[in-house]
């Protein structure tokens, strides 16, 4: 008999090594190998693996055809905008998140509104009646369920009188005092088992097929244990073969954790073809979707909802819900002009800087790196003459928001000085600046947007790198902007 043969895979990013190792070489991760056994393939999906790719033969590039890909229309313009235009058909499609973040809210209440189509909805953690009970207090509780970047119409529809109602050829519109009903195209399946999956896909013939989650789904032609890194791939694998040869998409749901639990996204990210991240902080109201991958589209475009009792809603302008006009006249509060993709956000940095009351200083941020701060700490100290070694330094972006554009970098330097002086802000001004280790304020892009945005929402000024003047002709009417080549310019400017 021979030996079962073992191998110890990352479950952070998937690696797999032939014995246990402390550092993982592939991510950096420490203490993330776990024991997984490797059994054999089945003897049918060697043959199935074979096969297919003997029928496959070489062609050059130049003879191959192709045309724009097929999408549907999620009717929800937040995910349309992340998965850069609609779901592409045949596509495998991961959306990750925290337990308990929103996942199967966000899909279920997606799958209500597309009537048109075939939906099959599997669910390996939740009963049929837990869903129903769901789908209802969707439906019956949130008429927002149509969100203000989608609608209903189809192209052949038309909005009679204002007495009338708006139709689709599949479904009905609620009004203001009325509710939306389950469609009849939205198939509910209790299941783990893959293979049987597969049999009542093939029964209904659906055009979506959501999994939530992937981590309960497992095969019945696997070794290993339900939930474990091999399950979890090797499941992965077979649906997207599955969606390759069908032409149906698939949403997989998977959840992560911040200690990076087994079995996690992580794994399935270089098998799927778009990975969708959902985020936010348990204890705001705002989520917002992130694409970290898209085969078919970019990644640099978000997508921001409020959870409500109901069920999420689109935020369609965040900038106006992400501002608190009360912080005005307050120390430590300043105001960012920030991209997210290609949208402007006008983003509150919030500071408190005090003594340091056990002798080492605190550093903390929410919602931005701690690093960056630690650095833009060591610019304001060594170019700009400011001593903070022995001050706490507690940074927070306002809504539970997580911030990567670098233009914030002037803002939470002001927001700084600003607690340790307690000194306020002008009014009804806001910056935008990338900041170096000369102090220098570097250029940062789309400028005009940003500028347009913050004259949008009524400020009044705006300080800008110098540098980026050239791209800003001519300037917006109704709001200064102001040219700064170096933080000191900046700090006079605003204090």
């Amino acid at each position: 008999m021979s030996k079962e043969k073992t191998a110890y895979v990352c479950t952070e990013c998937g690696y797999d090594s032939a014995k246990w190792l402390g550092r993982c070489p592939n991510c950096g991760a420490w203490d993330t190998f776990k024991e997984v056994r490797l059994g054999k393939a089945p003897v049918a999906a060697r043959q199935s693996a074979v096969g297919s790719a003997g029928s496959r033969q070489v062609r050059r590039l130049s003879e191959i055809e192709h045309g724009s890909e097929q999408r549907i229309d999620t009717l929800d313009g937040e995910l349309n905008r992340v998965l850069g235009g609609g779901l592409v058909k045949g596509s495998l499609v991961l959306l990750g998140g925290e337990p308990g973040i929103g996942k199967s809210t966000l899909l279920l209440q997606t799958v209500l509104r597309m009537t048109g189509l075939r939906v099959l909805y599997v669910s390996g953690e939740e009963s049929e009646q837990q869903i129903k009970m769901r789908a209802d207090r969707l439906l019956t509780n949130n008429s927002k369920l149509l969100t203000p970047n989608s609608s209903l119409l189809t192209p052949n529809s038309t909005l009679l009188t204002p007495n009338s109602s708006l139709l689709t050829p599949n479904s009905t519109l609620l009004t203001p005092n009325s509710s939306l009903t389950i469609p009849d195209s939205l198939f509910i399946l209790c299941e783990t088992s893959l293979e049987r999956i597969y049999e009542q896909a093939e029964a209904i013939s659906p055009d979506l097929i959501v999994i939530d989650s992937i981590q309960a789904i497992s095969s019945d032609q696997g070794e290993a244990f339900p939930g474990s890194v091999t399950q979890v791939r090797d499941s992965a694998v077979s649906l997207l073969r599955y969606v390759k040869e069908t032409g149906r998409s698939v949403i997989l749901v998977g959840h992560i954790t911040k200690e990076g639990s087994l079995a996690g996204p992580k794994v399935l990210e270089h098998i799927v073809d778009t990975v969708l991240h959902f985020e936010g902080d348990r204890h705001y109201m705002y989520r917002v979707l992130r694409g970290l991958k898209n085969r078919f589209g970019s990644t640099s475009e978000l997508g921001i909802y409020e959870m409500q009792s109901g069920g999420l809603v689109a935020v369609s302008n965040p900038s106006e819900m992400l501002l608190n006009r009360v912080n005005e006249g307050l120390s430590g509060v300043a105001v960012a002009a920030t991209m997210e993709g290609a949208r402007p956000l006008m983003i509150e940095t919030q500071a408190l800087v005090s003594s340091a009351a056990y002798g080492n200083a605190q550093r903390s941020a929410t919602g931005f790196d701690i690093r960056r701060l630690n650095m833009l700490l060591a610019v304001l100290e060594k170019r700009a003459g400011f001593k903070l070694a022995q001050k706490d330094v507690f940074l927070n972006i306002a809504g539970g928001i997580k911030v990567s554009d670098p233009a914030i970098d002037l803002s939470v330097i002001v927001s700084v000085l600003s607690s340790t002086y307690d000194q306020p802000v002008s009014p009804g001004t806001c910056m935008a600046g990338e900041v170096g280790l000369s102090g220098e304020l570097r250029s940062v892009t789309r400028i005009g947007q940003r500028v347009s945005e913050a004259q949008r929402l009524g400020f009044r000024r705006i300080i800008i790198p110098q540098s980026n003047m050239k791209g800003l002709s001519p300037a917006p009417a109704g709001i200064e902007v102001i040219a700064a080549a170096k933080v000191q310019d900046a700090l006079k400017e605003m204090f």
